[in-house]
């Protein structure tokens, strides 16, 4: 039982990451889409697309997260404790977050992207997963192209799943 318990007890963090993201990230999808009076068939694809889609990238995020860390500590020979300054940890993911979050959204907030939005904002998200990823060779000395690929290819799953899930949800419901 101990053992079980010490097992489980290795994911919990991420568990408590996703589900507190889960919620909110869903809640807020939720709450935009009431605020600007978008019909319920609006709400829940929005909804469920940012389940499927943010629920994937959340894991695949974590392996990418998890593998960065797994290189420092080989490369460093040390490990130095994961949780040693929680609130800063917490500030940098914010920050990372909103930061990052940011790209794809502008040409939507920009009056000059008249109908080229999604276009402008796929373009912008990709050359920004693609420069996020690669900066992980910083510290991890892996190669810039596979590690800016790595996540050029998660954003770009996820990507596919959201439209995916909006475009067959509409078409069952219209």
């Amino acid at each position: 039982m101990l053992r079980r318990t010490i097992k489980l007890g290795d994911y919990l963090d991420e568990a408590v990451y996703g589900a507190n993201d889960g919620i909110i990230t869903t809640f807020a999808v939720i709450s935009s889409a009431t605020g600007a009076t978008l019909g319920g068939e609006a709400i829940i694809i929005l909804g469920l697309a940012n389940l499927i889609a943010d629920g994937f990238s959340m894991g695949a995020s974590s392996f990418l997260s998890i593998r960065t860390a797994e290189d420092v500590q080989r490369l460093t020979s040390f490990w130095k404790n994961r949780n040693s300054d929680a609130l800063s940890r917490s500030l940098t993911t914010f920050g990372a977050f909103v930061l990052a979050g940011s790209i794809p959204l502008i040409p939507f907030i920009s009056a000059s992207a008249a109908g080229h939005e999604f276009i402008i904002s796929a373009f912008a998200a990709g050359i920004a997963f693609f420069f996020v990823g690669g900066s992980r060779t910083i510290v991890t000395k892996r190669g810039f192209f596979i590690s800016g690929l790595e996540m050029f290819i998660v954003g770009g799953v996820a990507a596919i799943l959201a439209y995916s899930i909006g475009y067959v949800i509409h078409s069952s419901i219209v």
